[in-house]
């Protein structure tokens, strides 16, 4: 081999030395570093071709940066609305609950006792978009803070979302005061007339929260005749 060939092959060998080490990374004195992979051969050695990271700079275009903030953007505005829904269609709204009106009140008279029973009507009405359920109705009567009658319901109704309901109330009440007896009893009073309080307590549940509501009802009962004919008990 002549110093001709000797010549070229080394001034080749250079060539590809420099082409290799231009692979590598820039030091603070602008000369430049074999690749630690491949340390400047351009071969990487075998079992290593899976661990191998790119590293590739955000302002690189294949990475298209404004559409990874669309698509960031996008998935932040979808969560945000399904949660807001979320919390819109779920949130926990009051119940409504309000009295009607008296519908009838009937008169049983007994030798020491007034027997009434009153059928009152109350409304409720569910704000909430899911189903309400309405339990323990409980009813108190009072007549000047005196308790003459108490009544429970256990199982009332089921309100449908965004509805009202009307619910009937019966009240049962005793007058055993001798004074309010002969009051009722009168045949020479051609009034008998009790101002009655009704307290209306109502347990409801939804969505694993439950509360008690209650409203009260003032009404004048006639308590010497009803709706229609009064009725006597014989005497024993």
């Amino acid at each position: 081999m002549n110093s001709r060939t000797m010549s070229q092959n080394k001034n080749g060998e250079n060539r590809r030395l420099s082409k290799w080490l231009d692979y590598g990374s820039i030091n603070g004195e602008g000369q430049t570093d074999p690749c630690p992979t491949c340390q400047g051969t351009g071969r990487i050695p075998r079992g290593q071709e899976n661990q191998l990271v790119a590293v590739i700079s955000c302002s690189d275009q294949r990475l298209k940066p404004h559409h990874t903030k669309l698509y960031v953007f996008i998935s932040v505005g979808l969560c945000l609305l399904i949660c807001s829904l979320i919390l819109f269609f779920l949130f926990p709204r009051s119940m409504d609950i309000s009295s009607v009106e008296l519908k009838s009140s009937m008169v049983y008279f007994t030798p020491d006792a007034v027997k009434m029973v009153i059928t009152h009507e109350m409304n409720l009405t569910n704000h909430n978009f899911v189903s309400i359920t309405a339990q323990n109705l409980s009813v108190q009567s009072f007549f000047f803070e005196t308790v003459i009658g108490s009544n429970k319901l256990p199982n009332v109704t089921i309100l449908p979302p965004r509805s009202q309901k009307t619910i009937k109330v019966i009240a049962d009440i005793v007058i055993d005061d001798s004074g309010l007896n002969n009051y009722c009893k009168s045949s020479s009073l051609q009034i008998h007339t009790l101002f009655l309080h009704l307290q209306l307590t109502i347990k409801v549940s939804y969505l694993s929260h439950s509360e008690q509501m209650s409203t009260d009802a003032y009404e004048y009962i006639d308590c010497g005749v009803n709706s229609t004919m009064p009725h006597h008990f014989p005497l024993l």
